[in-house]
Order: structure tokens, then sequence, then C-alpha cells
């Protein structure tokens, strides 16, 4: 396999002159506040596989940052939006009524941990989702203050902003963001804010929140909500210890504040249930989805808890949410990952750690590989006794994978991420996994 690799990646060196291109034609008319890695120019794919416009074949290990849940072009994905298209595109369920909306908030209603109903507000953004959360929040217990997580990722808008706590980058020359978002550390055990170690730690990430921040900063009956990842993506992908989600739950009950769960990255199925805090037992009170929702298709979705939803007629709203198109789209892609993906994901996650770790044992400078299903990270490091970050080895790692043929992308300060399709088939995650390792042994000979 990994002389046929070879073969084809030879092809696939750089970027060809169509995306050179399409590289420079874009520099000059779209924001230079997108971020790029590398000089990829989407042709047409199918499944875990992508051409760009010289025609060069690549193994997408990216699926969109997590939204291509079913793939590229998936046919089921693509039937129901054509068949939806012959219909109607666009009626607007703020103002008025159609079933696949309906539909669609009927299955998250019935997947949505917990018993007691929940309803949805529709819209077309993780972001958005947030928002909708944060107004929502405000709304229903008529308090001013958020708790976040340093390492966070929420969005960019505003509000979503406030509580984005990823990279500095992200909020600098937008001040002053909005007011009364307080932040403190993740349970990031491989690089403990309290130098401590886990289990010994006794979660100090939860109690520092009650016996020091509450008790100096922030009075407790004024904090509406605390958001959440279950698995910090952005942050580097990052999975808390057993303890943190029941604990930071048990915090929240015990002062009436509502628990956030932003599933916009880890959701739909791609830990191998259908949301991430599943695998923890915690129940939220309202959950934030977009990315993966509806298979690429722009998509987002508060769901909260029914007694949740007090706020009145115009109290929020959007024009596009609720797409029906999307929501065409979203049924689908529920159908398909409920029914044979979130399993796929999982076992093809196992490999994936296990291979993953395999390599940790050759090479010193994977400092620590985690995950869950189809959301695992590889952090980089200098050394694994000192635990120095190596941004610059990840970066050429991840450049010499697209030079190979495999698109990667980075997280967190020093993090390689694997996010492919859930339904990835098991000979295309090896030969990825396997251009991955020559990418590694190419950058550490540089």
């Amino acid at each position: 396999m990994v002389e046929s690799v070879r073969k084809r990646s030879e092809r696939a060196l750089g970027a060809g002159p169509l995306a050179e291109e399409w590289v420079a034609r874009d520099a000059r008319v779209l924001s230079p506040s997108y971020t790029r890695s590398y000089p990829f120019v989407m042709g047409h794919g199918l499944g875990s596989e992508v051409w760009d416009v010289d025609g060069r074949r690549y193994i997408d290990f990216n699926a969109g940052i997590a939204v291509t849940t079913t793939g590229h072009c998936h046919p089921d994905i693509v039937r129901a939006i054509q068949e939806q298209a012959t219909r109607f595109i666009h009626m607007s369920g703020t103002d008025f009524y159609y079933p696949l909306e309906i539909e669609l908030a009927e299955q998250l209603d019935r997947l949505a941990p917990g018993t007691g109903g929940h309803q949805s507000f529709l819209c077309n953004s993780g972001a958005e989702a947030v928002e909708a959360a944060l107004k929502l929040a405000r709304y229903t217990t008529r308090r001013p203050r958020f708790l976040a997580f340093i390492g966070a990722f929420h969005g960019r808008t505003m509000g979503a902003l406030s509580l984005t706590a990823s990279k500095a980058v992200q909020r600098r020359g937008f001040a002053p963001l909005m007011a009364e978002v307080s932040h403190v550390p993740y349970a990031y055990c491989y690089r403990c804010a309290y130098h401590l170690e886990y289990p010994s730690c006794g979660i100090a990430c939860v109690s520092f929140i009650e016996d020091t921040l509450f008790r100096h900063m922030v009075p407790a009956d004024e904090v509406a909500a605390i958001f959440v990842e279950p698995i910090q993506g952005e942050g580097g992908y990052v999975v808390p210890p057993p303890e943190f989600l029941p604990r930071l739950r048990e915090l929240a009950d015990r002062y009436g504040i509502l628990f956030i769960d932003d599933e916009i990255q880890a959701g739909i199925g791609r830990t191998g249930k259908m949301f991430a805090i599943e695998h923890w037992g915690v129940v939220p009170d309202v959950i934030a989805v977009a990315k993966g929702l509806a298979s690429g298709v722009p998509l987002g979705a508060a769901i909260a808890r029914r007694e949740l939803m007090t706020w009145v007629p115009g109290s929020h709203g959007n024009t596009f949410g609720g797409n029906p198109l999307a929501c065409a789209a979203a049924l689908e892609t529920l159908r398909l990952v409920e029914s044979e993906y979130m399993a796929h994901a999982a076992a093809m996650g196992e490999l994936l750690i296990g291979r993953l770790r395999e390599m940790q044992g050759r090479y010193e400078q994977f400092g620590d590989v985690r995950g869950i299903g189809l959301m695992v990270g590889v952090e980089l490091v200098r050394d694994r006794r000192s635990r120095q970050e190596a941004p610059e080895l990840r970066d050429a790692i991840v450049q010499r994978a697209f030079e190979r043929g495999l698109l990667l992308l980075g997280c967190g300060s020093s993090a390689v991420r694997f996010c492919p399709a859930l339904n990835i088939p098991q000979p295309l995650l090896e030969e990825g996994l396997d251009l991955f390792e020559e990418a590694v042994q190419a950058a550490l000979a540089d």
C-alpha cells in the first residue's frame, strides 16, 4: 500500500497551476480574515475522497471541519436536497409553517438527552445557535452573567466571541465585547492550569469556580448559564476526565445555573453517540448543534428543555433558519447516522486511536493522543519530558501531509485534529494514516 501511495503522492505534490490561479483570484476579492493552511482548491468530492481543480486526488480527514458527516455528495443527501428543491426552496419558518421544519424539530426532541420534551430554534450556523442559547438563558433566568472556559470556541459573532477564548487573534481589535463573561480553565489534564495531577487534583477546575470565583468575583445567583464543550474542539480536541462534566452539572444545579452544552463540533454521531455529552451521562438544559447536522448544508439549532422556551413571538427569529433544503438534508443525515454511521464512527475511532498510539511509541514528539470516536487529536511537543509545545512541527506535518495527498487541520496550540466523515471506509482511513506517518517522518527530517 505504501508504495502505491508514494506514486500517487508524487503527482499530488503542492498546488497545481489551476489551483494557483484560483488562489491568486481569491486574494483579490475575498476577506483576508479567512485562515487557509495550504492551497487546496476543491474541484469535486465523493465520500472521503476529494479532487482539486487540477484533478489531483486527496483523502479528506477534515470533512469540512467536521461538517460533511456522511461524506461528500452522499447519494441519499443529494437526492433529498434535489427532491425538496423541486417543491420549494425557501418560505421562512419564522413567519410560516412547513412540514420539514416540524419533522426535524420532532427528531431533535426525540434524540436530545433527557426526558420531558424539547423545543428547537433553527438557525444557520453554530455561532447563531450559541447566540440563541445565550439570549434564551438571559431571557429565562433574568440573570446577566455567564461562565465559559479558556480554550473554548463558541463562534465569532459578538455574543459568541465573548464566550470564545481559543486564540487571542480571534478577539484582538473587537473590544469591548459583551460584558459579564468570566473564563476559567478547562479540564485539560495534559496541561493542567493548576499544575496538579489527575486524579489527585480533586477536579480543581470545578472546585475553583465555587471556592474562588463565586466567593471573590462573580455572585453565583447572577450567573445565567455555563457554556461548555464536552470535548474542546478548536482548543485542541481536549477530552476531560470522567468527573468533570458531572461535577459541573452538580455545581450548576446547586446555584440554579443553566448548563449549556456546545455540541457544534462534537455532536451528531462523531464520538459514537448522537451527542458527545452522553458519554458522561449528563443531561444539559440547552444544546447547541450545527456543523454535522445537515452534511454540509448550513443549519444550526438551539435545543432546549420545553419549560425553558418561555420567550414570546418576536423576541428572537431569523429569515433563513430551518431552510427547507437544509432540513431535508438534516433528516437524511440523522437517519443515516443513527442507523449505521454512528456505530461505524465508534469502530473506526478505535482503529484510528490505536494506530496513532502505535506511532506515539515511535515518535518522541507525540506528546498526547486523545479523543473519542472520530474526534481525535495528536498534540505535538518538542519532547515528552518538557511537554513544550511544537506549533512549527505541527504546521510542517500538516503541510507535508497536503503534499502527499492528505488533508488535515491543526487545532489548539500544537495539535493535529482527525475528524473524517463518519462513514469513511477502513481501507481509506488506513491509507490516510500511512500518509500521515510519511508526513511526520518528512517533517522531522527537515
